[in-house]
């Protein structure tokens, strides 16, 4: 037996790193968003930042100034010939210690419409290029300070609007998602190694038990995968929110009982029948997702032309949603309301009885296969154990994620993990009915490897890093 260390294919074909680079130009943007605030941040970055910074920027200490400490400075038009822009704080990050790893130089200036453009302007006029949108962060990742993974966390964080979505972006930031996805690359790594170990000692084996060790393998990173994917229904909901649509006859209190759950007066409410003539939803921050509470038109026959519109879109929304909110003022009431939905609606459905501060005595509650629940818009009655249903009912299809599973938060995720997938089960059948060859059947592995480089960023694809960072606002 020979003592040389088998190659696997990984080492035959080294994959093409994401060695950190140095650009040539040096950008410039406002890092804050516009609007009338007490500071605003101009930020640039690249080779040539201090000495274009040089050119608009005089501290009263003098230059050279100490990195990482604000200093106070004169900022004014380029080469000191125009008059003065403003009086701020200049704070310097020496490569490779600076967030993109370039030099990286912050003005910290007054606020509003005018000084951040002048300053954004003398910047540019000195010598920077105006920074394309998530130019900061897309550096970061070419000279290795992120991987694309937490680089997109970033964005995810900017774009929280619910709790559910910031935790999962702190946690993909923390890097959460790209251990997990280092882990799955070296589980394909391995068996890379035992096809090599296959192909080079084919008279070493004794057969069944290697093909075995290929196979559980194989499963297991297939498992870890799948894991990973099935996180992804609770990640659209931590973004997008549950959709739970309230429906039932007209003037049954939908538009009363959505402002009482969200706390202020949103919908118009009105005793005319027909006034919702289109759906109104509103993203209601809640435990463990946020819930999109949508307010639909009355659901009856015989309504006028304009409100049968307002009805055709209260079953599209019908359609999709999650949990469905019954609403009406008695069980005769109710019964038909369920029905009507039964028909529109595959969601589950929690009754609620409305107005129930009005009626004296409430009718007997219908025997119905979902619970049913009395409310009150005025006194808030009922609407705590309503809510508590509706979370039931989104839980009963959609498990939130064990707190050690990454949350995986984009399509580009889901893309490249089922591609893995599908590529190591492309594998896993042609190596257990022995259709292949090992170096033909792990072009498979090599791909799904390849997949898992393009997750975590290893691989340069100018064409991914151009569809995440285009999404991010310019700045940062």
């Amino acid at each position: 037996m020979s003592g040389r260390r088998p190659q696997s294919p990984a080492d035959a074909v080294p994959l093409k790193p994401l060695a950190p680079r140095v650009r040539e130009d040096t950008i410039a943007a406002v890092a804050t968003a516009p609007g009338h605030g007490a500071i605003a941040i101009v930020r640039v970055s690249g080779a040539d930042a201090l000495r274009i910074c040089q050119r608009i920027a005089r501290p009263y200490t003098g230059w050279p100034v100490n990195a990482r400490e604000a200093t106070r400075c004169l900022i004014h038009d380029v080469d000191n010939h125009g008059s003065a822009i403003d009086d701020g704080l200049l704070t310097l990050f020496l490569a490779p210690n600076s967030y993109t790893g370039e030099t990286v130089i912050e003005l910290g200036v007054h606020g509003g419409a005018y000084v951040p453009a002048a300053v954004f302007a003398a910047l540019v006029l000195a010598g920077a290029r105006p920074a394309e949108p998530g130019e900061f962060t897309e550096r970061a990742v070419l000279n290795g300070k992120l991987d694309l993974l937490r680089a997109e966390a970033i964005g995810d964080l900017i774009d929280a609007r619910s709790r559910a979505t910031h935790r999962a972006a702190m946690r993909q930031l923390a890097g959460v998602l790209s251990e997990r996805a280092e882990t799955l690359r070296s589980g394909v790594v391995q068996i890379e190694a035992l096809l090599a170990y296959d192909v080079d000692f084919p008279g070493e084996d004794d057969g069944e038990l290697p093909r075995r060790r290929v196979l559980a393998a194989c499963d297991a990173v297939i498992s870890q995968i799948e894991t990973l994917l099935a996180t992804a229904p609770a990640a659209i909901l931590g973004r997008e929110g549950a959709t739970v649509v309230l429906a039932g006859p007209p003037n049954a209190g939908k538009s009363s009982l959505l402002n009482a759950l969200i706390g202020e007066s949103r919908v118009i409410v009105s005793d005319t029948p027909g006034t919702t003539r289109d759906a109104v939803d509103v993203l209601l921050e809640h435990e463990p997702w946020p819930l999109r509470l949508v307010d639909t038109a009355g659901l009856r026959d015989g309504a006028d032309p304009v409100e049968r519109l307002g009805i055709e879109v209260s079953a599209r929304w019908l359609a999709r949603a999650h949990v469905v909110v019954a609403c009406a003022e008695t069980a005769e009431a109710l019964e038909a309301a369920m029905a009507a939905i039964a028909k529109l609606s595959p969601a589950p459905v929690v009754g609620a009885f409305t107005k129930s501060d009005l009626v004296s005595k409430r009718s007997q509650i219908p025997a119905t296969p979902w619970p049913v629940v009395a409310v009150s818009a005025t006194s808030g009655a009922g609407l705590a154990e309503l809510l508590n249903h509706v979370t039931r009912a989104v839980l009963a299809t959609t498990a939130v994620p064990n707190a050690s599973t990454p949350v995986i938060t984009r399509a580009r995720h889901r893309a490249a993990l089922e591609g893995a997938r599908a590529e190591l089960v492309a594998f896993r059948t042609v190596w257990r009915a022995e259709l292949l060859p090992a170096p033909v059947a792990a072009v498979h592995v090599r791909e799904a490897s390849r997949l898992l480089d393009e997750l975590i960023g290893t691989v340069e694809v100018d064409d991914v890093l151009a569809r995440v960072f285009s999404t991010f606002c310019v700045g940062k």
